[in-house]
């Protein structure tokens, strides 16, 4: 079941990359059509959760998730149990438009099912363990030369022909 667990493993990264990248087709496609998101402040499906994601993450400056543990408890051959942990960084602005680092840290409860031979997220809720909201503090990221993420198309990621 190693390659099982890599499927599903893999199904947490793209979701992230869908996030941080703003890449709302690939954050659904981690999903079945028919699953169910809840997150508190969304529930429904994976088509209207993709959208709301991607108008919310777009008033953002970036945003960076990291993938911690991952535990995947398999229920047969076809149906998997999840949780996943995660930290997740944004930065917001205020009211006053000064800009903030939001830190929000968790754990994500999943139900994975394989159809066709391909696995996938039927089920995804989001449990949230400690949030911090703090003022910008990067003045490093701006005075050293660093080479920033950005989102798609524009990320280095994307650029394959820079990489040869």
């Amino acid at each position: 079941m190693s390659a099982d667990r890599f499927a599903i493993i893999d199904l947490a990264a793209l979701y992230m990359r869908g996030l941080d990248r703003l890449d709302g087709a690939l954050l659904e496609a981690q999903f079945w059509p028919d699953a169910r998101c809840e997150y508190g402040v969304f529930s429904g499906g994976p088509a209207d959760f993709a959208a709301f994601c991607m108008t919310m993450l777009t008033e953002h400056e970036r945003n960076h998730h990291m993938l911690g543990q991952h535990l995947v408890d398999f229920a047969g051959e076809d149906e998997a149990f999840g949780e996943v942990y995660y930290q997740a960084y944004h930065r917001v602005f205020d009211e006053s438009g000064a800009p903030r680092d939001l830190f929000i840290a968790g754990r994500y409860v999943d139900r994975y099912e394989r159809r066709g031979g391909t696995w996938k997220i039927a089920y995804r809720s989001e449990l949230v363990d400690w949030v911090r909201d703090d003022p910008a503090a990067d003045a490093m990221a701006t005075a050293a030369p660093f080479i920033m993420g950005e989102r798609k198309p524009a990320d280095p990621l994307y650029d394959r022909e820079a990489m040869r």
